[in-house]
């Protein structure tokens, strides 16, 4: 995994892409969702040269499935923004299948808030995170969050927002 991000601005990636987008949602009119283009946009963004086919599944749900999911797969209470659930396909069967990311809409828009970002750079960064995920990249420890932080930021400047950390310091 190279953490540089070399796309050429405007430069549309060669990439074959599936994107199952699940809105769960009770009421997604309360809710400022991106256009299944712009998840596709990013999903794409974050995958920029690393594969020709990609399919993957984002679920937008409520607080409730995200924690009852963070509950059962992380052993943590409560509702998380995003959920990352690589696929592994056995080495002799080549699949382009990434896995499934599920973002929980009301921590997105409350996270947006608090932070003082527009929902939609929100959003773009958090399928960024969890495609990087999906990748194989993580945060667990203070070299792989450097690592990781950095080619988000460099995605984002990309898709044409500011960095989703500056006002975290050296998170």
């Amino acid at each position: 995994m190279a953490p540089e991000f070399e796309m050429a601005p405007g430069l549309t990636p060669e990439l074959e892409l599936e994107l199952d987008l699940q809105i769960a949602l009770l009421q997604p009119e309360n809710f400022a969702l991106p256009a299944q283009v712009d998840f596709e946009r990013w999903v794409t963004a974050a995958l920029e040269g690393q594969m020709q086919e990609a399919q993957l599944t984002i679920r937008l749900v409520e607080g409730g499935e995200s924690a009852a999911l963070n509950t059962q797969y992380r052993d943590k209470a409560g509702p998380t923004n995003v959920l990352s659930f690589p696929f592994e396909a056995p080495a002799d069967v080549p699949l382009p299948l990434l896995g499934d990311l599920i973002i929980c809409a009301p921590l997105v828009v409350d996270e947006a808030t608090a932070q003082g970002k527009t929902q939609r750079a929100h959003w773009a960064h958090l399928v960024v995170h969890g495609v990087l995920h999906l990748r194989g990249y993580d945060h667990i420890d203070d070299a792989d969050a450097l690592e990781m932080e950095d080619l988000e930021r460099k995605i984002m400047a990309y898709l044409g927002f500011d960095d989703p950390y500056k006002d975290e310091g050296a998170a």
